[in-house]
């Protein structure tokens, strides 16, 4: 049995098979996760359609089962475990039981789908897909597509929407090999862009770690081209083929992610401190590229907060 949810204006709209009801007078900003755990439990999958934010809000998030993220619309910014890491319009993030998701910030438009797999159901032989996809997606979650890409996954979400909304017969076995068409699209889509067989397609994930380890010493991309031993104009061509973004984009994010973080989190260091655990030689230069990066100071952000 599957469980389609979707937001309405007036609340949230269940159809099951045994029901089709409206549920009003419930705010819009509480999390379909939260509202429906035991469903999640009894279902297997869950559809949760126009998902504004993480279950947990502005705390950390870390789920038990496991999540399929799909974005439509605006952007949140996110520390996934302690990588700086992204939903935005055609991207789908691919997250694993028990890996810690934190908001860093989002714009008001933000919208994605969940589908939500409980992690026992992770064991079914049709499902063995998932764990093919573990060494892909757990270091790094997030793939973006392309209009084609997406409009072909999006195709496959409506497909599982409609089997729940006429509630066909076997209509879990039809949801279990709908999900993992899905996965196989993205596993598809995701080699297509990181071909592990060319050295190329290997440098994005190479850059990306080593920004984890090295981004409070070095915020210039030349440091990451030499580390990969390619020269800078062939790197940042590279880096925008596989990830759709600049190596400075990413550079950017790491380092506003992390200093973000920590001014959220830690309100007992000054933003001396943290401008001296982030590399910055001094507090005004972190100042400047703080507000050149978000449009604000460090202390307007965290006094937003």
């Amino acid at each position: 049995m599957v469980l389609f949810i979707k937001n309405s204006d007036s609340g949230i709209v269940i159809r099951n098979n045994q029901y089709f009801c409206i549920v009003k007078k419930i705010p819009s900003d509480i999390h379909p996760m939260n509202l429906y755990p035991q469903k999640i439990k009894e279902e297997g999958i869950v559809v949760f359609n126009d998902v504004r934010g993480l279950p947990s809000g502005d705390e950390p998030f870390v789920s038990p089962d496991y999540v399929i993220c799909i974005g439509h619309k605006g952007r949140i910014n996110l520390m996934y475990d302690d990588i700086a890491d992204y939903s935005e319009q055609r991207t789908v993030g691919v997250i694993f039981p028990n890996h810690r998701l934190l908001k860093v910030d989002k714009t008001d438009d933000y919208r994605a789908t969940l589908i939500v797999v409980r992690a026992s159901l992770l064991k079914d032989p049709m499902l063995q897909i998932i764990n093919q996809l573990r060494y892909r997606y757990e270091p790094h979650p997030n793939v973006k597509l392309d209009r084609h890409e997406y409009k072909m996954i999006t195709s496959v979400v409506e497909g599982m929407c409609e089997i729940t909304r006429l509630q066909l017969p076997d209509h879990r076995m039809l949801m279990t090999r709908l999900l993992e068409f899905l996965l196989r699209l993205l596993n598809h889509y995701r080699k297509s862009k990181l071909n592990e067989t060319h050295a190329d397609k290997r440098v994005s994930a190479r850059f990306l770690a080593e920004l984890k380890q090295h981004f409070r010493e070095h915020r210039d991309a030349g440091f990451y081209a030499q580390q990969a031993c390619l020269s800078a104009k062939h790197f940042s061509t590279v880096i925008k083929e596989e990830t759709g973004h600049t190596a400075a984009h990413w550079i950017h994010t790491q380092v506003v992610a992390e200093a973000k973080m920590l001014l959220h989190m830690r309100r007992d260091l000054t933003i001396q401190a943290i401008a001296d655990m982030l590399g910055f030689e001094e507090q005004a230069t972190f100042s400047r590229y703080f507000r050149r990066e978000t449009g604000m100071s460090p202390t307007e952000f965290r006094n937003s907060e």
